[in-house]
This record gives C-alpha cells, structure tokens and sequence, in this order.
C-alpha cells in the first residue's frame, strides 16, 4: 500500500507548534510548507509524492499512515527535525 502526504519540516518545536496555530487559524498547509520547511521539497508546498512502508524514517512513516486523506498530524519528531504530516491520498 502506498500513500500519498506533504510535510513541513522545521529544526525547532516552537516553530511547528507556530505553524499549527497559523493552520487553525486557516492559512493553507502548502504556504506555510512554501515559507517555512526547512526541506527542498517546500518549493512544491512540501508534496514529498507517493510512497510505502519502509520508505521514511519509523516515526514519520507510522504517524502518515495512521491519517486519514485530508488529515494533517500533530508534531512528530524525527532525527531530521519536528514534521507537520498532511496526508494527500
């Protein structure tokens, strides 16, 4: 099984929990992910395409496929940084 998910990816937790305000109060995740991620897929509003299990670091992985399409996550942690995971398909 595969799915489909964007992220952000930002160094510090201060700046996810931030970032999850700014979705509440409505501003689209592919913005933020434009302005704020720190990984190179931010340009394409942090669209990392399609993938399967073991294709991402454990804790990534586990909290993408536990969303429902639509779906964005709470902060997870990885050794990369803190990821805001929205699940696309």
């Amino acid at each position: 099984m595969k799915i489909s998910a964007k992220h952000i990816l930002v160094n510090h937790e201060h700046i996810a929990l931030d970032l999850q305000k700014k979705l509440l109060e409505g501003v689209p995740f592919e913005e933020l992910a434009r302005d704020f991620s720190e990984c190179p897929s931010s340009k394409d509003g942090g669209n990392l395409g399609e993938f399967g299990k073991g294709m991402m670091v454990p804790s990534f992985e586990k909290a993408a496929f536990q969303l429902m399409p639509g779906e964005v996550s709470g902060i997870v942690r990885t050794q990369f940084g803190f990821h805001l995971i929205k699940r696309i398909a």
